[in-house]
């Protein structure tokens, strides 16, 4: 079965009375939590750079650039230019041409960034470029017609692309590219600049997001994502973090996030992360994350093939720590709200039973129909929380929440719910922006009769088949105020890739940072 048929709506549900605290459990301790990736390239800027290693032009069209700094003589460029000619390569966004044997440089990889790329392109070209280079180990000089924001742009793209997660192998391991890369324009300074205070925070944003979805579930349960989150933000200015564990929610009457982790020896917790930058405004944005460490399904077991991936299925608590991370770093006039709803769903003798009754902190309560649509559960009391407690201006919510936004998307659009138009528009636009782009869905109000129960206010999946995605979204609505603009981002498709693209490698995706990052800065 394809691992994203297994992303089910999930659900997090837990008795009317609660269980004892579960005792929180760590993880083997022989692998440290805080192990970073192999190394990843250097990136700097330069006015020039010498004529060694592989040299990477940005094109625009079939003519070189003029390529100042460049140690290409007019020899050499006559033979890049007879290439071009021969293989008919016209720059076409995304397109790429690989010359050898040309001059001192090992390699000439040609890239192509469209007639007027855009900053997206520009960072695209980068990307592709780390792409093509991730076995090579010599330095590499990037190239082209660029001003300081697009070279800014291309470094960004390349330091996307050519993230990897290996940490793992013993054996048979591939020796990370240790040359550094320089982007050679005429304004280095003002370029680096550029970068260091847009692209690097939102790429340690994308990596961090990535790094936590990537970990093993021995690795990476509520408790130590909570510690590898901490970690990230330290010494980040503008920064509160607020933890609930067990004991706070119970006392708050927050049932269904420790419901749904009763089941595991690693306890629940809700992590706030919150961020407020200079000049912004009085009320945050919430982004509220599905973050279930590991998801067997619960009594409700999911299939065993490709169980392995619900590892995954944290992702969008992991992104909405990112996108925190990479507005604080870099100092955005934004005023923002991460939240992550952790807890491991697992099925041992304390676990929730289907047919169980939850209850919100609220007092609203849920049939729950199947454990293993428990992400809309967390999310419940989640919602609920940072309603009370932060006020917000709007809530977005972000989850590997089912299995039926793949079957309608794919893995080409991450499914986008909501109430509210202009908060619809705005992350929609964010998304065309950012490359991490959205397709709005129905939230149509007889989709919310299917989730009427008998016994309790809601039902947490509806009885007979439907529209599964959307009945999700009703779920999680249900528990955010109407008069509270909120959407939600079912992810279950985007969270991961199965082949590699230009900003993204193969594995997990950081869906969501880019996008969340952008909205913030929006000012919706």
């Amino acid at each position: 079965m394809n691992h994203k048929s297994l992303l089910l709506a999930a659900c997090l549900s837990f008795a009317l009375v609660p269980p004892a605290m579960a005792q929180t459990v760590t993880g083997s301790g022989v692998i440290p939590t805080t192990a970073r990736n192999s190394a990843e390239r250097a990136i700097g800027f330069a006015a020039s750079a010498p004529a060694s290693g592989a040299l990477v032009i940005a094109m625009t069209d079939a003519a070189l650039p003029p390529l100042d700094g460049i140690a290409l003589g007019a020899a050499e460029r006559q033979a890049v230019t007879a290439a071009i000619a021969a293989a008919t390569f016209d720059g076409k966004a995304g397109s790429t041409l690989s010359l050898r044997g040309i001059g001192t440089y090992s390699r000439i990889l040609l890239v192509g960034t469209g007639a007027t790329p855009t900053s997206l392109a520009l960072a695209e070209a980068g990307g592709k470029a780390a792409q093509e280079l991730k076995s090579e180990a010599q330095p590499v000089t990037i190239a082209g017609a660029f001003g300081d924001a697009s070279a800014a742009d291309v470094a960004y793209g390349f330091a996307l692309g050519q993230y990897r997660f290996d940490r793992y192998k013993t054996v048979d391991k591939k020796a990370p590219p240790s040359g550094a890369v320089t982007v050679v324009g005429a304004n280095p300074a003002a370029a680096e600049a550029a970068f260091n205070g847009r692209w690097k925070p939102l790429v340690d944003g994308v990596r961090l997001s990535r790094d936590l979805a990537n970990e093993p579930a021995n690795i990476i349960y509520p408790e130590s994502f909570v510690a590898r989150v901490r970690e990230a933000f330290a010494g980040t200015a503008g920064v509160s973090i607020e933890v609930l564990d067990e004991a706070a929610m119970r006392k708050l009457g927050m049932g269904t996030i420790v419901g749904v982790g009763q089941g595991s020896p690693r306890g629940s917790r809700l992590m706030l992360v919150r961020y407020r930058g200079a000049n912004a405004p009085a009320a945050p944005m919430a982004f509220v994350g599905k973050g279930i460490t590991f998801d067997s399904g619960g009594i409700s077991l999911k299939p065993g093939a490709g169980m392995w991936d619900m590892k995954g299925d944290m992702s969008g608590a992991a992104s909405v720590m990112g996108a925190v991370l990479s507005l604080a770093k870099s100092r955005a006039s934004a005023h923002v709200v991460g939240v992550a709803a952790l807890a491991e769903n697992m099925p041992d003798g304390n676990a929730q039973r289907p047919g169980d009754v939850t209850r919100t902190m609220s007092g609203k309560t849920i049939e729950m129909l199947n454990s293993d649509a428990e992400g809309r559960l967390v999310l419940a009391d989640a919602n609920e929380y940072v309603a009370q407690a932060y006020k917000p201006r709007a809530i977005v919510n972000i989850a590997t929440l089912t299995g039926a936004i793949v079957g309608a998307l794919d893995d080409q659009y991450a499914g986008l719910f909501a109430r509210d138009e202009k908060l619809a528009a705005a992350l929609l636009a964010a998304g065309t922006a950012s490359g991490e782009e959205v397709w709005r869905m129905p939230l149509h109000k007889n989709y919310a009769e299917k989730i009427k129960s008998d016994i309790a206010d809601i039902r947490n999946i509806a009885p007979s088949q439907g529209p599964g995605a959307s009945i999700g979204a009703h779920v999680i609505g249900y528990f955010v105020d109407e008069a509270t603009p909120w959407a939600h981002l079912d992810i279950a498709g985007v969270n991961q890739a199965d082949k590699a693209s230009p900003l993204v490698p193969k594995g997990m995706s950081g869906f969501g940072v880019r996008l969340l990052d952008q909205v913030a800065r929006s000012g919706e």
